[in-house]
C-alpha cells in the first residue's frame, strides 16, 4: 500500500478501474494515514468512515475518480445528515441537511469521501488555527502555518494521505495553502464551480469552490467533472474552449507574460520570494515565453478597504443569524477575537459603504482589463506568498496584538485577493525552495474564463520543472 502514496487520484482511478486494487483497500489505507496525520499535523476536524463505506457498499458511479479517497473542507460544502462547523464554536452542533451541488458532483466524479478538512473560523485568516480545533501545522515545518483557510486540505495532501482535497478561495485560501506546502492550486473564475445551494455565491461573489493537488492533471480533471451553472445561479463563467485536461497536456504557444513585483497595497516579495519570482521568469524565457516587469494600477486603499466592508458585513449577518438560532446575544465564547471585531464593524457599516465597494471592485476588473489589453499580455504573473510561511499564532484569530496582527495579514500574501474582487482565475504553483528548504509558490493570472491557459502553461511547467518528488518532512504512505 506503500505505492500508493506516490501516485495522484488520476492515476489511483487507472488502478482501479484495472482492478489492481479496490475501492475499499484505498480508503483502508486512506484511513490508516489519515489518522496519523492527525496525531502529527492536526489537519481533520471530522472522519465520516461510515458514510465513506456505505459508498463503497452501494457501488460507486463510473467517474473519472472512481474509488478515490476524498475530504472536503469544514466550510461551504454540506454533507446531508454530516457536520459542518465553519471552524466555529458557534456552529459546533449544526448538521447539514442537504447536499451542496458541488457534493454531489464529487460524487458522481466517484470520489469516496471519507473525512473534513480543518479550518479557521468562517476562513476568516490566512492561516488554519481555531479555537475550535487548534492549530494546523505544516508538514515541511510542524511549527508553521500551512496556510489558510484551507490549510487542513493543503497539510493532508502535501503530506502524502491524499492526492487532491477539497479547497475554497474567498482572497487567497486555496493559492496561499498551496504556496505554503508545495501544492498546485487553482482559484477558478467566479460562476465557474457551485457555490449552493440555495445561494450560488458567497462574500459577494468573492468565493469560489476549487481543490489543491499534487499533479497539475488532477486539478484540470477535477475542474471538467464539477463546473457548470448550478440551479439559481445568477452568473456562470464564459464556456472552456477546450477541457482542462486537454489544455494541461498541450504546450501553449509563446505567451507575452507581466510580471508583477509591486502588490496592490505597496507590498514587495522579500529576499527569498523575490528570488523564486526572477527564476521563474528564467524559466519561462528558456520555454520561450517573453517576460517583462509590468503592474496595473490599482487603488489598494479602496481595495483593502472594500475587503474589511463585505467580510465584515458577512459576519454580522452570521452572527444575527446565530442569536436568533440561541435565542441570546453572541459572545467570547460563540467567536473569536477577531471574527468579534468584524462582527462590531458589520453592525455600524453605512450601506452606501458597500456601493463603494462594489464599484471599487469594478473599477480594478476594468484597471485590469485595460493593462493586459494595451500591454499585449496573455498573463500576469506574481509571488502568491510576500514571504515564506509564517509561525504558527502570527496570523491567529486571537492575536496578542490586532495591530500587528493587522500588518501581518496585509502583507502576507498581498497579490491574491485582486483575482477575487475581478472574478478572474488564478494558479499557485510550487516552484521555488528556501534556503531553509520550506515551499514558496509562485502565482500565474488569467482573464476571465481562461483556466485552460492556466492549465497550459502549468502543465508546460510541471513538465519541464518537475515537483513530484519534493517530499516534506512529515510524509505518510
Amino acid at each position: 500500500m506503500k505505492a500508493f502514496a506516490d501516485q495522484d487520484a488520476t492515476a489511483l482511478a487507472a488502478l482501479v478501474r484495472n482492478r489492481e486494487v479496490s475501492p475499499g483497500e484505498l480508503l483502508d489505507a486512506a484511513l490508516e494515514s489519515a489518522r496519523a496525520a492527525q496525531d502529527e499535523l492536526n489537519c481533520f476536524s471530522q472522519f465520516f468512515e461510515d458514510h465513506a463505506r456505505k459508498q463503497v457498499t452501494e457501488g460507486l458511479p463510473v467517474g473519472p475518480f472512481a474509488g478515490v479517497p476524498f475530504a472536503t473542507k469544514d466550510l461551504g460544502v454540506r454533507l446531508e445528515g454530516l457536520p459542518l462547523t465553519n471552524g466555529s464554536r458557534a456552529f459546533r452542533d449544526n448538521v447539514a441537511t442537504f447536499d451542496s451541488a458541488l457534493a454531489e458532483r464529487y460524487r458522481e466524479a466517484g470520489f469516496v469521501i471519507f473525512a473534513q478538512t480543518t479550518s479557521p473560523e468562517f476562513g476568516l485568516t490566512t492561516s488554519t488555527e481555531s479555537a475550535l480545533y487548534g492549530k494546523t501545522r505544516n508538514p515541511w515545518d510542524t511549527g508553521r502555518t500551512s496556510g489558510g483557510s484551507s490549510g487542513g486540505a493543503s497539510a493532508t495532501v502535501a503530506s502524502g494521505v491524499l492526492p487532491v482535497a477539497h479547497a475554497s478561495d474567498g482572497g487567497g485560501s486555496i493559492r496561499i495553502p498551496a504556496a505554503c506546502t508545495g501544492l498546485v492550486g487553482l482559484k477558478p473564475s467566479r460562476g465557474r464551480v457551485p457555490m449552493g445551494p440555495p445561494m450560488s455565491e458567497n462574500w459577494f461573489g468573492l468565493s469560489t469552490h476549487h481543490c489543491v493537488s499534487r499533479s497539475v492533471r488532477d486539478s484540470a480533471a477535477l475542474l471538467d467533472a464539477t463546473h457548470g451553472q448550478e440551479p439559481g445561479a445568477r452568473y456562470i463563467a464564459p464556456p472552456p474552449q477546450t477541457s482542462y485536461l486537454t489544455a494541461s497536456q498541450r504546450d501553449p504557444r509563446p505567451l507575452k507574460i507581466a510580471l508583477w513585483t509591486t502588490a496592490p497595497n505597496g507590498v514587495r516579495p522579500d529576499k527569498e520570494a523575490d528570488a523564486g519570482l526572477k527564476a521563474t521568469g528564467k524559466l519561462l524565457q528558456s520555454l520561450g515565453h517573453h517576460v517583462e516587469e509590468a503592474g496595473p494600477a490599482l487603488d489598494g486603499d479602496a481595495l483593502g478597504k472594500g475587503m474589511m466592508m463585505i467580510v465584515s458585513s458577512f459576519m454580522a449577518a452570521v452572527a444575527d443569524e446565530r442569536e436568533q438560532a440561541f435565542g441570546r446575544k453572541i459572545g467570547a465564547d460563540d467567536f473569536e477575537p477577531v471574527s468579534m471585531r468584524f462582527i462590531e464593524l458589520g453592525r455600524t457599516v453605512p450601506m452606501s459603504e458597500l456601493v463603494k465597494t462594489n464599484n471599487a471592485f469594478l473599477e480594478a476588473a476594468f484597471a485590469f482589463e485595460t493593462f493586459m489589453d494595451e500591454g499585449g499580455y496573455d498573463l500576469i504573473l506574481a509571488p502568491t506568498l510576500a514571504r515564506p510561511p509564517v509561525e504558527l499564532g502570527v496570523l491567529s484569530l486571537d492575536p496578542e496584538d490586532f495591530d500587528a496582527y493587522g500588518e501581518a495579514i496585509t502583507g502576507f500574501a498581498p497579490w491574491c485577493p485582486v483575482f477575487n474582487q475581478t472574478g478572474w482565475p488564478a494558479i499557485s504553483l510550487p516552484l521555488h525552495q528556501t534556503a531553509d528548504n520550506l515551499p514558496l509558490g509562485m502565482m500565474f493570472g488569467a482573464r476571465l474564463g481562461r483556466e485552460d491557459l492556466l492549465y497550459a502553461i502549468a502543465g508546460q511547467i510541471e513538465r519541464a520543472a518537475p515537483w513530484a518528488n519534493r517530499r516534506p518532512p512529515v510524509w505518510f504512505d
